[in-house]
């Protein structure tokens, strides 16, 4: 389907309204996965005209998110990936892990940014950081759908060279995410290493239910964002 190029609209706005000078774009991949760690991008891309096609990674053919990654790393400004791992997940809660991996990824910028393009409508990040949520940010701003293409392409390899050890489970095919190939090796040999076990999916799994961790956090008064995914896929 054709789709409009996203623009440096808002980047632009808050540079008008807020004075900020270095703004990143910043979105994450990983958050509805059974296993695998959660992952966050900030790309700094400043106001240069993007490679062609560049858009939501989702939007993507493999192929072409794959490309457009090899071109982004080299024409951004700066980027950073930070990660919040199933164990983090488990016991901080799905709100707290993004927090957490947003801000390891915007520290690894060599330099600091005055503002931040989140992706989504919940600013998980909040202070200290001047936070612009934009709903479909990663179609529609530049510096959100560069971070897009850029975590996604990394998540998925890193997942693929997670699963060499556990091939049942087709995390090269399905990136941790709900598949029915994953969901019968679920049922097969239980969870791996990398699963987050707090997680929906082990209530539907008899023989490893009393491997669930409790939600420590639950009660916490953060209140979670788009919940997990169980099994209906």
């Amino acid at each position: 389907m054709p789709y409009e190029p996203p623009t440096h609209t808002v980047e632009r706005s808050l540079r008008a309204t807020t004075g900020a000078k270095v703004i990143a774009g910043v979105d994450e991949v990983g958050r509805g996965a059974w296993a695998g760690p959660v992952t966050v991008c900030a790309a700094v891309t400043g106001l240069r005209r993007p490679p062609l096609g560049l858009t939501d990674s989702k939007l993507l053919t493999i192929k072409r998110r794959t490309e457009l990654d090899m071109e982004l790393r080299k024409w951004v400004t700066a980027y950073a990936l930070g990660h919040a791992s199933p164990e983090e997940i488990d016991d901080l809660g799905m709100t707290a892990a993004l927090r957490l991996a947003a801000v390891r990824a915007l520290e690894g910028l060599p330099v600091r940014p005055d503002a931040v393009i989140l992706d989504g409508k919940h600013d998980y990040l909040g202070a200290p950081w001047m936070v612009r949520t934009v709903i479909k940010g990663d179609q529609s701003c530049v510096a959100v759908a560069a971070a897009s293409v850029i975590a996604k392409v990394h998540r998925d390899k890193m997942m693929a060279e997670l699963g060499i050890d556990h091939a049942d489970f087709g995390f090269a095919a399905n990136a941790g995410y709900p598949s029915p190939v994953h969901r019968a090796a679920l049922e097969e040999r239980g969870p791996t290493p990398y699963h987050r076990l707090s997680w929906a999916y082990l209530d539907a799994l008899p023989r490893w239910r009393h491997l669930k961790k409790a939600r420590a956090w639950a009660g916490g008064g953060v209140p979670e964002i788009e919940g997990q995914l169980g099994f209906d896929f």
